[in-house]
């Protein structure tokens, strides 16, 4: 089995986080992606052996009706807003992947996340939307992970995964993931962002990583960094 064990974004300065971890989902390409000059930086910056994944930029995902898009930097005019968001075959979607590619390159990233917000439901438009966009792109050498929230069915997403190529981010709380080569879990915490996960919670983690040969267990709580390092060390003991 091959873990790996990280923080969604830096809890902490770098320089600490890079001492004890060895994967970081980055945030920002989210909100506001950087500037190629400025991911080109971090990567030299951060240690060899210190993986990249990152979040796709809202415009792909959510609409401007968002507030993540409060973070937003650019402003959006009004023509722009009906054409972004919930993947559309647009070309300001598209324009948004092809920003998000050129970071991935740049990082040398082979994970890339697509967040979905419990508004984007399961509905015949949005299943499309979904099939066009990714049936469209040039995936190169990437590794798709879908966190779709809200009212989707286990079914649903089982088969658009199967369909469409795509590794489903579920709760390994409430759902069950079926067994495949990459497990990808971002881990909110338990009925909210404040919980601290228990040795019993990581045991659980761990059991189930022996689903898949491959297994990431980002941690999005306050307690992140701290949790991350607990498991590490719950799996270094055996």
């Amino acid at each position: 089995m091959n873990i790996k064990v990280g923080c969604c974004g830096f809890p902490l300065a770098k320089e600490k986080y890079y001492q004890h971890l060895k994967v970081v989902e980055l945030q920002q390409t989210f909100y506001q992606p950087p500037q190629l000059k400025t991911a080109k930086r971090w990567k030299e910056e951060a240690p060899s052996d210190l993986e990249f994944t990152l979040k796709a930029w809202q415009l792909i995902t959510h609409k401007p009706s968002s507030p993540t898009y409060r973070r937003l930097k650019e402003r959006i005019s009004s023509r722009r807003q009906n054409y972004l968001g919930y993947f559309q075959p647009t070309d300001e979607v598209f324009a948004a992947w092809r920003n998000i590619n050129e970071i991935a390159k740049t990082l040398n990233s082979k994970i890339i996340v697509f967040q979905c917000p419990a508004s984007f439901t399961p509905i015949k438009q949005h299943k499309e939307n979904l099939r066009k966009f990714f049936s469209t792109i040039k995936r190169n050498h990437y590794l798709i992970v879908w966190e779709p929230r809200g009212s989707w069915q286990q079914e649903e997403i089982d088969e658009l995964c199967e369909e469409l190529q795509l590794i489903a981010c579920l709760d390994p709380f409430l759902t069950h993931s079926p067994a495949r080569t990459l497990g990808y879990f971002r881990l909110h915490g338990k009925g909210g962002y404040r919980y601290r996960y228990n040795k019993k919670d990581m045991i659980h983690l761990k059991n189930l990583s022996g689903s898949f040969t491959h297994t990431y267990f980002m941690f999005n709580n306050i307690y992140m960094f701290e949790d991350a390092k607990r498991f590490l060390k719950l799996l270094k003991d055996g």
